[in-house]
Formats: structure tokens, C-alpha cells, sequence
């Protein structure tokens, strides 16, 4: 086995066998089967699932590498689209060198959703696709499994509980991260945190560029080492979370209860709901390169976080749900086009907002608000 094989993304000569064993497991065609017919998928299943085998089949003939994989997967988002999304747009591409490979840093809300448009982003950009960490406790299947090293998906492991173990897996992810980087010249895409900020507060987690920084030789200087990683900010923001009364009541049962317990396969319905719930409008905001002389990972942590925060584009909803759980609104812009927020102008819109928050049991509908107001309460703690 060569150097990272059992961590890395698949190479072009493995992706017709693998496309053919998933073509093979009942699974995928179910899971197919519910995301595209959500609807009708209850009683007309036994139907649907052969017209989609044969569909995902004819699809996926005569692909034999991760491009013409990736063409497809680009035509199913296409599709989510144009049909989940008012507008995806974003900004600061234009400072970033399509050829050059980056360490794409951002906060994190989907667990499929946010490495997914920032590849979509990238994709539409004439830039390179990018290399996404995905946790292995989210390969709970095995479709799921191939499908995301398919598309350029590599494992981190975050099942290793002693400590011995957990360092060594730590620092072979750190050096895989280098490697592809500096050495395959592949951008990589990992989140400021493990676990979706489920509060709407972004913070990085020191530990995650610990772990990037394990692979520096002890010689090497913090600052001359992130340089050669070009770690580039990322902040995605999105006008509605499908999974919002799902990590609503998640925050709810850790208060009452003290412990929340994920049943089997939670995170896979998590990545379904992401993919198949209205977003509203999503934004992309790339910052500008970390190039400063970071003497430790406390002063990069503040530094990525002061860029995500600073960049984080609000929508309308943050602003309701600010006004509803502290009131009136500091003058505060929001949206792509930094509109100032008028709420007079946005009546039909906030209607509908209560009416969502209104649908989620009355003990966890604060939380639910909160998730979106944190935003706001984080960007003017920011300012």
C-alpha cells in the first residue's frame, strides 16, 4: 500500500470499479430514489427505484475518471440549484490564482452543502477542484463512502480514542494536508471545527490548525510554514438552514437533558436535508491569504476567525431573528450587495420567517431563532 492510500481521494483507475460496485448496492438507488421524489417516494418506491437504477446507469456509463465523475455530480447541483437556492453568489475569487493551490479554511453549517459550493464556486471559476475532509464517522455506508471519495473526498480519522492514537492520526492527516498542497499542488477544503456550528456562533477551533501545523519540522518557523500552505478564509452563509429545528432540538435535549444521543445513521438523513431543503439565497465570501508572522496558533486562530466574521455576509433572517430575540437593529448592511436592512420593505419576507419558526415546538424555538440572530450578535462584536 502506498503512502496515504487509505486516507486519500481515488485515483482515475479506481473510479469505474467503484462506480460499479455502488451501481450494485440497493442503497444508493433508495437514497437516490428519496432525494429526487421526496413525495412520492413512500408508496411508489417499488416503482421509482428501477426507472432510477437505470437512469443512474445511463448516467454514469463511460466514466472512467474523477473529472467525468465530477461533470455529473456538477449537473445534479445544477439541478439543487435551480430549485433550492434563490441565488448563489460570491466574492473575493478574483484575488485568488486559478492555478495555485490553497487551503480553503471555512466556518461550518452543512456538513455536505459547504465544501459542496465552494467546489461548485471554484468549478465555475475555471479553477481546480478541491480536496474535501470529510470525518469518517459521517462513512456510515458504504455508498456514502465511495461516492464522497469520488468526488475527491479524503478520511479524517476521528474514531481513534486513545490519546497515542489520535496524535499519530493527527499528524498523518497534517502531513497529507502538506503533501497535497505543496507536493500534488491540490487545494483542500477542511472546516474551522469539527462539527457544524449548530448555534450559528463561528469560532475556529484551535486544535484543527494544531493539527495542521504537527507536520512543520521543529526548525521551521509558524509563519514560513502557513505561508507555504496559502490558508485562504472562507465564510458561507445561508439565508435558511434546512436542518435548523433539527439542530434546534439537538441544542434543546443538551440543555434539558444534559447529553444528546445520534441515532445510527443521523448524520447521513443530516447531509439528505442539507441537500434537498430550500437554502434561500447562499453566500460565498473568500478572504485574502494569511501571510502574517504568526508566532503561535492563538494569534492564526484570531486571525482566521477575524476574517470569516468580518466577511460573513447577514441575510434578511438574521436580521428578523435579531430583532425578535434583542430588538431594534444596529445599523447593520446585509446581503451580497450590502443593502442597508429596512425591515419596512421586507414585511412578506419576515411573515414568512415566523411562519417557519412558529412550525418548531415552543421550547426550542429560541434556540432555532438564535441560530440565526448569532451571526448578527457575533458581526457587531466584530466591528
Amino acid at each position: 500500500m502506498n503512502e496515504f492510500d487509505d486516507i486519500r481521494p481515488y485515483r482515475d483507475d479506481e473510479v469505474r470499479p467503484t462506480l460499479d460496485r455502488m451501481l450494485a448496492d440497493p442503497e444508493l438507488v433508495d437514497a437516490v430514489t428519496r432525494l429526487r421524489f421526496p413525495s412520492l417516494n413512500g408508496w411508489l418506491g417499488w416503482l421509482l427505484k428501477p426507472v432510477v437504477r437505470a437512469k443512474l446507469k445511463q448516467q454514469l456509463s463511460g466514466i472512467t475518471d474523477v473529472k467525468g465523475f465530477q461533470d455529473v455530480v456538477e449537473k445534479y447541483m445544477a439541478a439543487m440549484i435551480t430549485t433550492r437556492v434563490k441565488a448563489l453568489t460570491s466574492s473575493g475569487l478574483d484575488k485568488l490564482d486559478k492555478n495555485t493551490a490553497y487551503l480553503f479554511i471555512s466556518n461550518h453549517r452543512d456538513i455536505a452543502m459547504d465544501p459542496a459550493f465552494v467546489n461548485w464556486t471554484l468549478y465555475h471559476n475555471d479553477s481546480n477542484t478541491l480536496r474535501i475532509a470529510i470525518g469518517d464517522n459521517l462513512l456510515t455506508k458504504p455508498f456514502v463512502s465511495d461516492l464522497m471519495r469520488l468526488n475527491k473526498s479524503f478520511i479524517v480519522n476521528r474514531s481513534a480514542k486513545a490519546p497515542r492514537e489520535k496524535l499519530k492520526a493527527a499528524k498523518y492527516l497534517s502531513s497529507y494536508i502538506y503533501h497535497s498542497i505543496c507536493n500534488e499542488h491540490s487545494s483542500i477544503w477542511i472546516a474551522q471545527r469539527e462539527g457544524r456550528a449548530k448555534d450559528g456562533c463561528d469560532k475556529t477551533n484551535s486544535a484543527v490548525l494544531g493539527m495542521i501545523a504537527l507536520n512543520k519540522p521543529k526548525t521551521e518557523e509558524l509563519a514560513d510554514y502557513i505561508r507555504q500552505l496559502r490558508i485562504v478564509p472562507v465564510s458561507i452563509s445561508y439565508e435558511i438552514d434546512p436542518c435548523d429545528a433539527a439542530k434546534a432540538r439537538e441544542l434543546y435535549l443538551q440543555r434539558t437533558e444534559g447529553s444528546y444521543q445520534k441515532e445510527e445513521h443521523e448524520d447521513v438523513k443530516s447531509i439528505a436535508m442539507g441537500i434537498a431543503g430550500h437554502k434561500g439565497n447562499v453566500h460565498l465570501a473568500f478572504g485574502d491569504v494569511l501571510d502574517g508572522n504568526y508566532a503561535d496558533t492563538d494569534e492564526l486562530v484570531a486571525a482566521l476567525d477575524h476574517q470569516i466574521l468580518s466577511n460573513y455576509v447577514l441575510h434578511a433572517t438574521n436580521c428578523f431573528a435579531y430583532e425578535i430575540l434583542h430588538g431594534k437593529v444596529p445599523a447593520v448592511n446585509y446581503g451580497a450587495k450590502n443593502q442597508p436592512y429596512n425591515p419596512a420593505a421586507l414585511a412578506a419576507e419576515r411573515a414568512e420567517f415566523e411562519a417557519r419558526m412558529n412550525a418548531i415546538p415552543e421550547g426550542q424555538r429560541e434556540i432555532a431563532l438564535g441560530i440565526y440572530a448569532n451571526p448578527v450578535v457575533s458581526k457587531l462584536a466584530e466591528c
